[in-house]
């Protein structure tokens, strides 16, 4: 069990925290002051660690709750992903959890206002963190993602907790990795009247789910598909990324007039607007990370290098970039070296 703050700041200990933690013997009468003054904090603290998670629809029976196009923050409370979830007549299918405990059980909470039907299932589109903290509350139903996912939500989700806890704080108090609890397989999935086609890609990262509502016709692209933001590349395999994004504009699915398509970051968009942007993106990047690299480049000669305008008015710019060189230019480094391009 994780200790409450552990990996927090001294300043992001919350006021509860900080009574419990005080040792002063109180003057007579001052037991029940101290204990309202304790609930009051604690009540000031949770009122401000609300997401105010909104649905909006899509279509019928089809949800977004979507998040700020933006880098991890405070601010945001680190809810940068948009999540989703479908009515399919026996019940709610939920498409990746959020960030945290208190995103997952604000966003269960609001599904219950939103629709009749009870939560039957989860299914996480990739192994990243924000796909998944919020899994605790939902430990009552099947949790599923594929093979690959699984194995990388296992192997990182120690480090995921560490790190988001530094950069959000309060927002993750109670947060522990629940991990799927089933294996899916790409193909057709048939819950209630709803026929979800989950097809599965790579690039991104080692797996990346696309799940297809076919009778609304609604796409959920997960992380293959950024909309006005840097791309995040910690799992990256650029020309696998490249190539998936080429498989998938050929999906009937994509290519249907009007489409309506949900990244997991950026604005919901209608046809292959995002996909586009994405892949001319990485291909910048391949191309000149290739370049740079054997012209003998180092990492520093990157970062101060000019980058297209478009690019730097994305979200999560600079800082998203700098992580896109630290993740990704080594290996082109080395293929120079192996090839003897290097100069």
């Amino acid at each position: 069990m994780r200790t409450a703050f552990r990996s927090l700041p001294r300043c992001a200990i919350g006021a509860a925290a900080l009574v419990a933690m005080m040792t002063v013997t109180a003057p007579p009468g001052a037991s029940a002051q101290g204990s309202a003054a304790a609930a009051a904090g604690a009540a000031t603290l949770d009122s401000r660690l609300d997401y105010r998670l909104k649905a909006r629809a899509l279509a019928d029976g089809v949800w977004v709750v979507e998040g700020a196009n933006d880098d991890f923050s405070t601010a945001n409370g680190c809810n940068i992903i948009n999540t989703g979830f479908i009515a399919t007549g026996q019940g709610v299918v939920v498409i990746n959890t959020g960030v945290s405990q208190r995103y997952g059980q604000q966003l269960r909470a609001l599904i219950a206002r939103t629709t009749a039907e009870p939560v039957v299932r989860v299914i996480h589109l990739n192994l990243h963190p924000d796909y998944f903290l919020g899994n605790q509350a939902f430990t009552d139903v099947p949790i599923e993602a594929t093979a690959a996912t699984r194995a990388g939500m296992q192997r990182e989700a120690k480090a995921y907790e560490d790190n988001l806890f530094r950069l959000c704080g309060d927002w993750m108090k109670g947060t522990e990795a629940a991990l799927p609890t089933q294996t899916i397989e790409p193909g057709v999935l048939r819950v209630g009247q709803r026929e979800l086609e989950l097809r599965e890609y790579h690039g991104h990262t080692p797996s990346d789910l696309v799940l297809v509502d076919k009778k609304s016709g609604v796409v959920f692209v997960g992380g293959l598909v950024f909309v006005d933001r840097v791309p995040t590349t910690p799992h990256a395999d650029v020309k696998a990324w490249i190539a998936s994004l080429d498989e998938l504009a050929r999906l009937p699915a994509m290519t249907s007039p009007g489409v309506t398509v949900v990244p997991s970051h950026g604005p919901v968009h209608q046809g292959l607007r995002g996909l586009q942007q994405t892949r001319g993106y990485l291909q910048w990047l391949d191309t000149e990370f290739a370049r740079w690299a054997g012209q003998g480049w180092e990492m520093n000669d990157v970062l101060r290098a000019p980058v297209p305008a478009e690019y730097t008015r994305w979200a999560a710019w600079p800082a998203e970039y700098a992580r896109n060189v630290t993740h990704l230019y080594p290996r082109y480094e080395r293929a120079a070296m192996g090839s003897g391009e290097r100069r």
